[in-house]
């Protein structure tokens, strides 16, 4: 298993208001368009089988940050956008939420039928990775949503999700084919969730033993303690504080976007003319896509691309949303034509940010940096899901300084 980790993850529940599912589907086919032009179709399952990259996936598109519900509302946008889009992506998404997870069977057999692959072992993999997470690790988590992933090459990746009984937290477990060797010896990815010490695992090496005994038994695998996972603490505060997030970063990422201008920058000439603003969304969208994944360890700060959909840590700020959306399906289509130089600025100003991090030394107030969004976010026609921003009639003055 590749333990990637393990975070906390208060459920949330509300349903994604129009406005934002729409941009979502537009955002996140977007991003999976530049993946794969970029980097192909096995990196797509790689980057969704990571739980950092993917909590940071669903930041950088609007959704509360730190929410269980992340992993609903973004698998149900990709799978609405991408699916009508298979045969020319080469990804296909199956299943979903309650009825829809027991649905991925049928699904996987009807794509079989399309590609070519084994119908037969697809299933197999989709149900026993459920299996696995509801029966061989008895962690007190009952699986509720179920995405099976895949490519046409036959690389699949899951993204499940389950709630624990007493608490209503939950957990969400990434599986990747390309680390599987067995269904029954450490085969995730990731498991995300609230930590409550040592759990039952079915699926640990060091379990090897023990399953041969109960086997003799029982004629099923066994388990040994769960331990020794990277944990990403999600805390249940709403609001996004100085400790969510690696200031470092979001410093020189700020002041890059805000003070300096695209002259500046030879390789940022194509940006010219859009606000520091949106620059700003683009930069992290950027991130997202090329990123290392060494930078996704705190989610938090992708919020500062699109904020979130409760006001946390600003509204969502659509006029900015739709220019970074305009900007980036205006480069997917000029690369699809053989221009790819707006899609090499995002990638420039990513690497910008990254250069300018090794001599940027934070000091900046991040409740300042949030106030600011939040009272120029009617001038960005600011969103929540209670509704639009309104100009406040006695701001308070703010004095931002980022370097």
């Amino acid at each position: 298993m590749k333990r990637s980790g393990t975070a906390d993850l208060p459920l949330h529940y509300g349903k994604v208001p129009p406005w934002l599912y729409e941009r979502m589907s537009i955002l996140g086919l977007s991003i999976v368009e530049v993946i794969l032009m970029d980097y192909g179709k096995d990196e797509v399952l790689r980057r969704l089988a990571d739980p950092f990259w993917f909590q940071s996936f669903g930041a950088v598109m609007g959704m509360d940050w730190h929410s269980s519900g992340i992993t609903t509302s973004v698998m149900g946008a990709l799978k609405r956008s991408i699916n009508p889009n298979s045969q020319a992506l080469g990804l296909y998404i199956c299943g979903g939420k309650g009825k829809f997870s027991r649905e991925t069977p049928l699904e996987l057999l009807q794509i079989a039928d399309k590609t070519g692959l084994n119908g037969n072992d697809l299933v197999k993999a989709s149900k026993l990775s459920a299996k696995v997470d509801n029966t061989a690790i008895q962690d007190g988590y009952q699986l509720y949503l179920h995405n099976f992933i895949l490519s046409d090459n036959g690389n699949w990746s899951v993204v499940q999700q389950g709630m624990h009984e007493s608490d209503g937290t939950a957990r969400r477990y990434h599986w990747h084919s390309e680390n599987i060797k067995s269904f029954i010896e450490e085969p995730h990815t990731g498991i995300n969730g609230i930590s409550r010490g040592q759990i039952l695992n079915l699926t640990a090496s060091e379990a090897s033993e023990n399953r041969k005994g109960i086997l003799e038994i029982s004629h099923t695998d066994s388990a040994e303690i769960m331990s020794d996972f990277a944990r990403l603490i999600l805390p249940n505060h709403h609001d996004v504080q100085a400790s969510d997030v690696d200031l470092k970063r979001l410093g020189a990422l700020l002041y890059v976007t805000r003070e300096q201008q695209p002259q500046n920058f030879e390789d940022l000439l194509m940006l010219e003319g859009v606000g520091p603003r949106t620059m700003q969304s683009l930069a992290l969208v950027s991130e997202v896509i090329h990123g290392a994944p060494s930078r996704f360890k705190d989610p938090a700060r992708f919020s500062f691309a699109h904020g979130g959909k409760d006001g946390h840590p600003f509204p969502v700020p659509t006029k900015v949303y739709d220019e970074s959306l305009q900007i980036l399906k205006s480069g997917i289509e000029k690369s699809k034509l053989g221009n790819s130089d707006k899609l090499k600025t995002l990638n420039k100003l990513h690497d910008i940010v990254t250069k300018t991090e090794k001599e940027f030394i934070p000091d900046f107030d991040i409740q300042q940096v949030i106030e600011e969004e939040r009272q120029n976010s009617w001038r960005f026609g600011g969103k929540t899901v209670f509704g639009d921003a309104q100009k406040l009639s006695n701001p308070k003055p703010i004095q931002l300084s980022l370097f």
